[in-house]
């Protein structure tokens, strides 16, 4: 038993026509349950809840105070390598996006944590392309030997893995695996994946099933926004979640909610997200589950992290390259997509402080880095 048995008792466009046909009324019963299930999630995302962004609002507020307090958990990714065996029309580390390629090596890895450190960090997402070649499962152990003494949290979103690899990587001190399925829209994941092992959809569909087999203590989810319909695509998230808290019930999870930015040459997005359908989206997630971790990225803008903060977001990036050799290496190297929300660290932490919350440098610890380092 995997999610792909659960995931094909839905067909895509069924589970689009009963979002779609939500009425307020619906929207109603959901806010006002105690229990909430996933046809009701699906009223929370529907157009019919458009109306009602202020309740939801306010009531992911008070869920997200009660099980997390006032806390925003902080990381900042740390690219290794932008090699890619992959074409995705998305990204722009694809096998045929004519670039420069580099991999960091040890020496130049222990370079760009010194910065990071030195940004009162303790929470690090390793991100690589996806090249089995160069950046495998011994480059991982290595990489993870070299940071572990540094950092007290080590997350890693790289290619899927095999369970077997997972357990090799899980007691180097690898806490957290990011895994994104990008679309669970099945031609449109082949359209946008034509070449390169990310084209074996459910190859990557099952990757969570692997990661719980292998006892991972925390994977993150998520699709990327604009290449297919967004409320079609996050109910098949929330499904997915769904199945595994039950099956991997020891494992935490968290959400993120990447929307389609530009890259070299990079792809529109097919459908449109705005601002306040993405709070919709957040707000749903948080009314749906009380327990899950959601994250922002710092490809959303000022403006709109500064306001999330207080509707149910529970992490943060801040400083972000997106580039390997980007903090220390080489500045000028290419980036897999740009950001928008260019503050530092230091700014951001005060943003957080001067709204009544609390930035967090590791795993839910209240303790700080310093206040040199983040001034």
């Amino acid at each position: 038993m995997s999610f792909k048995q659960v995931f094909e008792k839905h067909p895509w466009e069924e589970v689009k026509a009963g979002i779609y046909a939500k009425t307020t009324s619906d929207v109603e019963k959901a806010l006002l349950s105690e229990k909430r299930t996933l046809e009701d999630f699906k009223a929370l995302i529907s157009p019919a809840a458009a109306a009602y962004l202020e309740p939801m609002a306010q009531l992911s507020r008070k869920l997200t105070q009660k099980r997390f307090g006032k806390t925003i958990q902080m990381y900042i990714p740390l690219y290794l390598s932008n090699e890619c065996t992959n074409i995705c029309t998305y990204c722009g580390f694809s096998l045929d996006n004519k670039v420069r390629r580099r991999t960091l090596t040890e020496a130049e890895i222990l370079q760009e944590a010194e910065v990071i450190k030195k940004l009162g960090y303790e929470h690090v997402l390793l991100v690589t392309g996806e090249a089995n070649q160069t950046v495998h499962v011994d480059y991982f152990k290595k990489v993870l030997n070299l940071l572990r003494p540094h950092f007290s949290m080590i997350s890693m979103e790289v290619q899927p893995l095999d369970t077997e690899e997972y357990n090799e990587l899980i007691p180097l001190a690898l806490n957290t695996v990011l895994v994104y399925q990008e679309t669970y829209h099945q031609e449109d994941y082949r359209k946008h994946h034509p070449k390169g092992k990310k084209s074996n959809f459910l190859y990557r569909l099952e990757t969570p099933d692997r990661l719980g087999k292998a006892g991972i203590h925390k994977m993150g989810l998520g699709v990327l926004i604009g290449l297919e319909d967004w409320r079609t695509d996050s109910f098949f998230t929330a499904l997915h979640l769904q199945y595994l808290e039950k099956t991997y019930w020891q494992t935490r999870y968290s959400l993120s909610f990447p929307r389609l930015r530009p890259f070299s040459g990079g792809l529109e997005p097919k459908v449109e997200m705005s601002d306040r359908e993405l709070v919709q989206l957040i707000c749903a997630y948080r009314i749906m589950n009380e327990e899950v971790e959601l994250s922002l990225s710092t490809r959303e803008s000022e403006k709109f992290r500064d306001h999330c903060i207080q509707l149910g977001i529970t992490s943060i990036s801040a400083g972000s390259k997106t580039n390997p050799g980007g903090y220390a290496v080489e500045a000028g190297s290419l980036e897999q997509f740009e950001i928008s929300d260019e503050r530092s660290p230091g700014e951001i932490a005060r943003v957080i402080r001067n709204i009544g919350y609390e930035p967090v440098w590791k795993d839910w610890d209240t303790y700080m880095q310093g206040s040199v380092a983040n001034s």
